[in-house]
Parts: C-alpha cells; sequence; structure tokens
C-alpha cells in the first residue's frame, strides 16, 4: 500500500448526512440495551469518516440506523440538508440509490442463485439504465470490472461463490461503481480477506471517492486503518462518541482514555507486547 492517504482539505464541503440526539434502545425494562445513545455528528461530501470503537459499542447498529435497516427510537437524521422520510416504499429506493453499503462478510453479501451478470446488470438497472442497449450495458460492466483489477470476460456467467474473498468484496466494489451512491457506508470491508486484497480493496475505494466524489464512511475496530484513511475520526464507545476530530488530532494526540488504550492495543514489530488488558 503506498503511503498514508492526504485528505484534500482545500474547499469547504457541504452537510451530507447528519444526526441529532440519535438513539437506539432494544428491549424493555430491565432487558433494555441502549445500543446507541443520544449521538450528533455531521458526515460532509467527499470527506472520508471512520466510527472506530470496538465489539459491542454500537458502530454496527448506528450504521444499520443511517442505512435505513432499522428505526432510530429517537433523534433524526437528516440527508442533504432536509430530514429523511422513509415512509413509503418509493422514498426508501429513492434513499437506497443515494447511500450503499459494503458488509465484512462477501460471502453472505451475494443471492446465490444469481450469476455474476444478473448481479451487476441489476446495479445498472437501479440507476435507470436498463433501457439501454444490451452492449453498452456490458461496456459498463467491462469498465466497473477493470477499475477494481478485475476481467469481466473471465467473471461472466459465473456465480460469486466461486470467487475467492478478496475477489467477491472488490465484485462488490464494481457495483458501488455502477450504482454511484452519494454515501457508502463500508462495515470492516477488509477484516475476512488477506493483507495484498485489504490493500487493493482500500485504494479502491479511495479512488471510487475521487472518481464520483461519494462520502465513504468505514466502520471499524482498526484504528491503523482510520488513520490510513480518514479525513475524520469518531470513537464510539458503549453506544456514545467519546472523541472526534481530524485524523490527526484525535490519533496522534488522543484525549480520552479510551482512544489511548484502543491505539496502546496496536502491536508494534519493535516493543513488547502488553497483552495485560487483553
Amino acid at each position: 500500500m503506498p503511503g498514508r492517504y492526504t485528505p484534500d482539505m482545500t474547499s469547504e464541503k457541504k452537510p451530507c448526512l447528519q444526526g441529532v440526539g440519535l438513539t437506539k434502545v432494544f428491549g424493555l425494562g430491565r432487558n433494555k440495551t441502549v445500543a446507541v445513545d443520544n449521538v450528533d455528528f455531521t458526515f460532509h461530501e467527499g470527506e472520508v469518516v471512520s466510527i472506530v470503537g470496538e465489539s459491542g459499542s454500537g458502530k454496527t447498529t448506528l450504521a444499520k440506523m443511517l442505512l435505513g435497516l432499522i428505526n432510530q427510537t429517537s433523534g433524526d437524521i437528516y440527508f442533504q440538508g432536509e430530514q429523511r422520510d422513509l415512509s413509503s416504499h418509493r422514498k426508501k429506493k429513492e434513499y437506497w440509490r443515494n447511500i450503499q453499503a459494503i458488509f465484512q462478510d462477501p460471502f453472505s453479501s451475494y443471492n446465490i442463485f444469481n450469476k455474476i451478470d444478473t448481479v451487476l446488470l441489476d446495479c445498472i438497472r437501479m440507476r435507470g439504465n436498463g433501457h439501454l442497449p444490451q452492449e453498452q450495458k456490458r461496456e459498463m460492466m467491462i469498465e466497473a470490472c477493470r477499475f477494481v483489477n478485475l476481467r469481466f470476460e473471465e467473471l461472466t456467467n459465473k456465480y460469486p461463490f466461486e470467487l475467492s474473498g478478496g475477489q467477491q468484496q472488490r465484485l462488490m466494489i464494481a457495483r458501488i461503481f455502477l450504482l454511484k451512491p452519494k454515501i457508502l457506508l463500508a462495515d470492516e470491508p477488509t477484516s475476512m480477506v488477506d493483507a495484498c486484497s485489504r490493500s487493493t480493496i482500500l485504494d479502491s475505494l479511495l479512488d471510487l471517492r475521487n472518481e464520483i466524489g461519494m462520502t465513504p464512511i468505514f466502520i471499524t475496530h482498526d484504528i491503523g486503518l482510520a488513520f490510513y484513511v480518514s479525513d475524520s475520526v469518531y470513537i464510539m464507545e458503549h453506544g456514545r462518541f467519546v472523541e472526534s476530530g481530524t485524523a490527526d488530532d484525535v490519533i496522534l494526540d488522543p484525549q480520552e482514555p479510551y482512544t489511548k488504550r484502543l491505539i496502546s492495543d496496536v502491536p508494534k514489530i519493535r516493543e513488547e507486547w502488553d497483552l495485560s488488558t487483553v
């Protein structure tokens, strides 16, 4: 992987996704679990954001609320400056044209009965291009695969489960290339692939951000990844953002004990590992 990603901070960005007092509670009474607890945030167009926390911190629950897969218990979500409205199937479809996700397990992200051609053609149709000639749609699929270093000629008529984990994750990014959403939620997108594929996937996601002006939001436990890719970092513990700011401010000059512990838990090759906190 080349040197650390350098953000472009030369122009003022408009807010694309905001949360105000966002809360999610599961269960009732003594069995109540507050998964996300009154969080506020503002993500800007073209900004690379990372939400960092351990398992159980609430970051995936927050991602599901942002995607509209589960409802918030209280609080409001604003998309492009307006309160989000998912009150009808049509409005949900319109919202999902603009916000998409890549999940950590590529194996469970596909319908096992659909071939790769169908997966990519569905994306073209979602963008309203289903009326295009077959040859033009094929060229679009070839271009999307080429963007992530895959050859469409080697994938056509195959099923996603015939690919390696790294290839499946790159195919997910090829889908995003065709869908061209304004926001991408990437939930641990590299946790189940090898180091070489990890580098390729991260670079493809950042290239995609530059290509279509997308806002990537990484959901991760990997604070090193957050430092490498992010403009802004939000540290999440027990459902709350305990620290946020630029990647340099949060990770090079952490203020909260939890942030300091996350950083100290990263193994260093030339130092003795401290396993006392494990």
